[in-house]
């Protein structure tokens, strides 16, 4: 793919809202997980819950798509300046000409959660809207109606590679034609469909999630949002997406293929022609289960040996789901904009198992190119390469 630079971003979690509180949280090793209920859940874990949610209000015009998704998407939008980014950038090319590309894997479901809770009879409440809120669609046709635009708009669901994968199909889109920028962002927010369906899999822990450690027990689950703004043609030296790599191992609903050969595919294809030495920084999909853990070791182990530092920020965030591809490609450009390399957070050792350079403790250091690892349910995998446009 061509380069696209990357104008404008911004990422909303547990964490905290924006870049700065992010770097802040990393640098503190400051984590947004807590141990609590999801309001009527009764699963003993660990989430990473947006503070205030429950306060956002949408614009006047868009009251039709409140749910706590789009309030999520909100928040995220109208910090770090992306508004006006984009809104510089529908002025140089039309509002028909920036496409939106959105990722997301539950969209509104805890609205219809509620609605179900609230139904009479047979009948849901008048005020649920299925369109405007659970939808996957909905989170797409949000984002784009409140940034002014009206190009060709996408969501894509592909479970927890959702908002990895929306960087390809952005660069598609471009290079076909169909748009001449794009908005690129996830959101998902908590739920107890979510909470209670991957605790069916035995795959949520109920101590904080500890990536890559011995003794680690499943996952935290969290909600976050992010955007970027995507153009081609970047100046050389400007901080763009160089590449994306996408593959299915079409071997389990549920379990990753575990020689991770086709994610460390993904990741080749990522990196294109660039030497595997010059990458400074992988941010793993590190999901503290068994199973993914050691399924993508394998994979990183296998391609760039025991040398390239790596870790996972799951440990701030939770596992955000759909939206984990946008935060921890956000993540990775903070580490290339500040030279700053987070340990994995709450891993108290290293598996003995594992062969990657997990990183134990942060590091400063200077990041020239990053990779961001997200594999999704079905063995979807997308990795992102960041670095300067050549």
């Amino acid at each position: 793919m061509k380069p696209l630079a990357i104008d404008s971003y911004t990422l909303t979690s547990a964490a905290g809202r924006g870049r700065a509180a992010h770097l802040a949280a990393l640098r503190a090793e400051r984590t947004g997980l807590a141990e609590r209920r999801f309001e009527d859940a009764e699963l003993a874990t660990w989430i990473g819950a947006v503070a205030g949610l429950e306060s956002v209000t949408l614009p006047r015009e868009l009251a039709a798509f409140d749910c706590r998704n789009n309030r999520l998407a909100e928040l995220a939008l109208t910090t770090d300046g992306f508004l006006e980014a984009v809104a510089a950038a529908r002025d140089r090319h039309g509002a028909r000409r920036i496409g939106v590309f959105i990722g997301t894997s539950t969209s509104g479901v805890r609205h219809t959660e509620i609605a179900y809770r609230e139904r009479g009879g047979d009948s849901l409440p008048d005020w649920f809207d299925y369109r405007t809120t659970q939808n996957t669609y909905s989170i797409a046709d949000y984002t784009r109606a409140r940034l002014g635009l009206d190009g060709v708009t996408v969501a894509v669901s592909a479970a927890c590679a959702s908002s990895g994968k929306v960087f390809a199909s952005a660069a598609r889109a471009i290079e076909a034609g169909f748009c001449d920028a794009a908005v690129v962002g996830g959101v998902d927010t908590l739920c107890l469909t979510t909470l209670y369906g991957f605790n069916s899999l035995q795959l949520v822990s109920s101590d904080i999630c500890r990536p890559a450690d011995p003794g680690r027990k499943g996952l935290s689950i969290g909600e976050a949002g992010g955007f970027a703004l995507l153009t081609p043609a970047p100046q050389p030296g400007v901080t763009a997406c160089l590449g994306c790599g996408e593959t299915s191992d079409a071997h389990h609903m549920s379990q990753p293929r575990p020689d991770g050969a086709l994610a460390a595919q993904a990741m080749a294809r990522a990196m294109g022609d660039l030497p595997h030495e010059r990458l400074g920084y992988i941010n793993l999909h590190g999901t503290a289960t068994p199973a993914n853990d050691a399924s993508e070791d394998a994979a990183v182990s296998a391609l760039f040996g025991t040398t390239t530092p790596c870790s996972s920020t799951k440990g701030w965030t939770g596992h955000t789901l759909g939206a984990a591809g946008i935060v921890e490609a956000a993540i990775c450009l903070l580490a290339m904009e500040h030279g700053f390399l987070p340990r994995s957070l709450n891993t108290r050792e290293k598996d003995p198992a594992l062969k990657a350079n997990i990183l134990m403790t942060a590091r400063e250091a200077p990041v020239e190119y990053a990779l961001s690892n997200s594999f999704g349910f079905g063995g979807t995998n997308c990795s992102v390469l960041l670095g300067p446009a050549p």
